[in-house]
């Protein structure tokens, strides 16, 4: 039995096909890592605002603390019964 050889049709066809993948493929790959480097992206800013969401829960767990009471009151300008506040205009 012999086998029938491709035509030229046929062997263009397979051809193009295959540029066609190759193409396709690369383009793929692309995508591929745009959405990585989102997701990279996306990663770090869940982080942060984790460690943001931290200090807020350490802050609020310490909001009745004489101490942490004092720092936040201190920058925001206010003083202590008796103490003098001088303000650098010399800048």
């Amino acid at each position: 039995m012999r086998l029938k050889r491709a035509g030229l049709l046929t062997k263009l066809v397979i051809v193009v096909l295959l540029v066609y993948l190759a193409t396709s493929l690369l383009d793929l790959r692309g995508q591929i890592q745009s959405v990585q480097e989102e997701r990279d992206t996306l990663e770090q800013q869940v982080e942060e605002q984790r460690l943001a969401n931290q200090q807020l829960e350490d802050a609020i767990e310490n909001s009745d603390d004489p101490e942490t009471l004092e720092r936040v009151a201190r920058e925001k300008g206010y003083v202590k019964e008796g103490e003098t506040l001088y303000i650098d205009v010399a800048g």
